[in-house]
């Protein structure tokens, strides 16, 4: 098969590079959770019951440190910014990317909000998701130095001002979000219930609900616009989402099962070994994996039932990177979005720029490709995969 467009990368003979002192700083610590306020922190801490190995008592020792400086930052922003804040209306309806992880939902975001007409939370704003009004601008050329150039799970790369999956801001607020299983792989955070949110009480649904809607204010404050967002969990979400937001607009990509779910474990096992608090156990994790991938798929056809006609686009990640132009228009086209010949220059320099990206490819082992063709059958016939 020739490579598509957005797959080409340019063969190296050499052999790759020792690690450097600098990319050993750039990669070695959580810095994702050095956003959490004291709250937040703590009541993760209390659920876990502190069971963490060594090394993690390490992190979270400056953690708790650093979790008191961004509770006071961030009382310091609520003096400031809270009365604008409550006075801001969202006047147009969020554009939410979804759809399972690894199936291209990172490529969709960067590539929808190159339309300046579109804001996002970036990198900064979801992982300093407390007082980033306040400290964005001081904070986001030192704090580029200790990032590492690319994702740890595959070669995308990583900036502070690029667009960021907004569960990152919503589990350091302290929110319920599967993503605290990146802190304790051990817990409860991977059950079903963490991402839909059924089941939670609710006092908790309505906090969920308001802290949301405050980040978004919060985000359309510094950068007015349509904003875009992209997150895995919101796929298992769309009845809540649409209680907030009745004419939000939904994107759902999906990709070749059969890659997808190498993909996953293969991120898990990276994500979890690079930033966990306790020494994964990973348990069950390829039976995990396919119980999250039959929940969210289900989750999905129970939002979409709940969709007008023009609310919900769908994509091929095949697609999209075979022709990322004509796909991105049929995006414009489908959910009535304007503007796309005004974004189609800077889509067009971005699909040069990436012309030397290939992806990761996992070549999964026959027993796993079995169970994939047992466990994913209904989402590779109704989208039309093979192995």
């Amino acid at each position: 098969m020739e490579p598509t467009v957005l797959e080409q990368k340019k063969s190296k003979a050499a052999s790759p590079k020792s690690p450097t002192v600098l990319s050993r700083i750039r990669g070695g610590s959580p810095r994702i959770w050095y956003g959490f306020d004291a709250q937040g922190w703590f009541r993760s801490l209390t659920k876990n019951r502190f069971r963490m190995h060594l090394p993690g008592w390490y992190f979270a020792f400056f953690i708790s440190l650093l979790s008191l400086n961004n509770t006071a930052l961030r009382k310091l922003q609520d003096l400031l910014f809270d009365r604008r804040i409550r006075r801001l209306q969202l006047t147009s309806p969020p554009i939410f990317i979804i759809g399972h992880w690894r199936t291209g939902t990172t490529l969709l975001h960067e590539l929808l909000t190159l339309d300046s007409q579109f804001t996002y939370p970036n990198t900064y704003q979801c992982f300093a998701p407390n007082h980033f009004l306040l400290t964005e601008r001081l904070n986001k050329r030192w704090l580029s130095f200790f990032l590492p150039q690319q994702r740890p799970m595959d070669n995308m790369a990583v900036g502070l001002d690029r667009p960021q999956e907004d569960e990152f801001a919503l589990c350091i607020m302290g929110l319920p979000s599967p993503y605290e299983r990146m802190l304790f792989p051990n817990g409860d955070a991977w059950k079903p219930a963490y991402l839909s949110l059924d089941g939670f009480s609710t006092s908790t649904i309505e906090q969920w609900k308001t802290t949301f809607v405050r980040f978004l204010k919060h985000i359309t404050y510094r950068n007015p616009g349509q904003i875009v967002l992209k997150s895995p969990p919101h796929t298992c979400r769309i009845k809540l989402l649409t209680q907030l937001f009745p004419e939000a607009k939904f994107v759902h990509i999906v990709r070749n099962p059969y890659r997808v779910i190498p993909s996953m474990l293969h991120m898990l096992r990276s994500l979890l070994s690079a930033y966990a608090l306790q020494k994964p156990n990973f348990a069950d994790l390829e039976e995990q994996v396919f119980n999250t991938f039959d929940y969210l798929y289900s989750k999905l056809e129970d939002g979409r039932t709940l969709l007008k006609p023009g609310q919900l686009h769908q994509l091929r990640y095949e697609d999209l990177i075979r022709d990322p132009l004509g796909e991105m228009e049929a995006v414009y086209r489908h959910l009535k979005l304007h503007g796309f010949e005004q974004a189609l220059p800077a889509l067009q320099a971005y699909v040069q720029r990436q012309a030397d990206y290939k992806t990761n490819r996992y070549r999964p082992p026959a027993e796993l490709q079995d169970r994939i063709s047992e466990r994913c059958a209904p989402v590779i016939k109704k989208y039309g995969y093979s192995g």
